[in-house]
């Protein structure tokens, strides 16, 4: 049987996948080494393993395929072979909001329980709604990208021949299925870039001035930059990252977006970088932390099974130390902004705790950006003033 065939394919990936590589990029290599899967079996084995890492450690005392069914029930809007074959009574409610699916599932499997599908419940920053955020586990976040305001009625042009659904959140942010295929059917039109809405909003905490110098010490992609120069184009600006193929990439991002005058450097900002930076005096400090990363599990739901609460501890110490280590060389009276993409307490309101206590910054504000309620990813922002 059909349904007997994309069982025996997912339980014969998921067998495979050791956590190495994230689920996505796994896939890719999976699917090239194994090319006698067909584009249905690739397909099928994708959604039923997403939905299966959806579900966290929730129900593990029942048969896998029946877990999968749950699983892919309360994941997904059209049906599947693994729901028609084993709980063939949910097909007719596969439409339903995913509240009404969860206590259908509560109904059939008492022992099902929210806590489980999120097993670091406990560890999450106060202002988590959390019936929400977990909710929002069962729901595949959006694609977010950013468009040049001149560029927006073009770019939308295309993605409706293109017959891309959009949902527009501003003239310049538009939300699309995620997976659409960017590269292909805006080949033509670089006049964009993919950033997760929540990420954009933090943009609201930086106010930089003309002529400022600001430095983005984790930069990554750049993604925080082009924010901060789309804010205000006269800013100076430096990029360091620890990874010199993060800043190859950034490179790229700028040169398409038409940013053109910065520094960057590679930095290990946990070891002294005095005789790098010691004639450097910055008028804002961008931390985007090296974090869990929970915030972002939506995307990576595989890390529900593979996260090591103990890492929470790391990483906030991680944050400790990059702060004190770049906060000299900020200029008195300026701020540095610290965001994560994580939901943990631990690396969030206590982080800011700490940068209060011992650094001495004063607190202007901070923020969860509930990204849950949005189809998106969940940040922490804070902005505080060296003093």
């Amino acid at each position: 049987m059909k349904v007997e065939h994309q069982l025996r394919t997912f339980e014969k990936v998921l067998e495979s996948y050791d956590g190495k590589l994230p689920l996505h990029r796994f896939l890719v290599t999976y699917f090239k080494a194994h090319k006698q899967m067909g584009s249905s079996d690739r397909r099928w084995a994708s959604r039923y393993l997403y939905s299966y890492f959806r579900l966290g450690v929730a129900l593990k005392g029942i048969e896998i395929a029946e877990r999968l069914a749950a699983a892919d029930f309360l994941c997904n809007t059209t049906p599947s072979l693994v729901i028609e074959a084993i709980k063939p009574t949910l097909l007719e409610h596969i439409t339903l909001p995913v509240s009404a699916k969860l206590a259908m599932v509560k109904d059939i499997y008492p022992e099902f329980d929210l806590h489980d599908v999120f097993p670091f419940h406990e560890r999450l920053s106060a202002d988590i709604d959390f019936q929400l955020f977990v909710q929002s586990f069962f729901t595949q976040p959006d694609l977010y990208i950013r468009v040049k305001e001149k560029h927006s009625a073009e770019v939308n042009e295309v993605l409706k021949q293109a017959e891309v659904p959009v949902r527009t959140i501003s003239e310049n942010v538009l939300a699309l299925p995620n997976g659409t295929k960017l590269d292909t059917i805006l080949a033509k039109h670089k006049h964009y870039q993919v950033q997760d809405l929540s990420s954009q909003k933090t943009s609201a905490y930086f106010d930089p001035k003309p002529y400022d110098y600001w430095w983005d010490c984790c930069a990554a992609s750049g993604g925080k930059s082009l924010l901060l120069h789309s804010l205000e184009p006269k800013i100076q600006l430096l990029v360091s990252d620890v990874r010199e193929s993060s800043l190859i990439n950034l490179e790229e991002r700028f040169q398409e977006s038409g940013l053109q005058k910065y520094q960057k450097k590679v930095l290990d900002l946990l070891q002294n970088n005095e005789v790098e930076l010691h004639h450097y005096e910055f008028d804002g400090i961008i931390l985007d932390a090296p974090c869990s990363g929970s915030g972002t599990w939506g995307r990576t739901p595989e890390m529900l099974h593979l996260f090591d609460e103990h890492k929470i501890k790391y990483f906030s110490g991680l944050q400790k130390k990059i702060a004190a280590n770049v906060l000299p060389y900020l200029k008195t009276g300026k701020p540095l902004i610290y965001i994560t993409c994580s939901v943990f307490e631990e690396e969030n309101e206590a982080v800011v705790t700490y940068l209060e206590n011992e650094l001495h910054l004063k607190l202007e504000s901070k923020d969860v950006i509930a990204g849950y309620t949005d189809k998106a990813d969940t940040m922490f922002v804070a902005r505080l003033i060296k003093v």
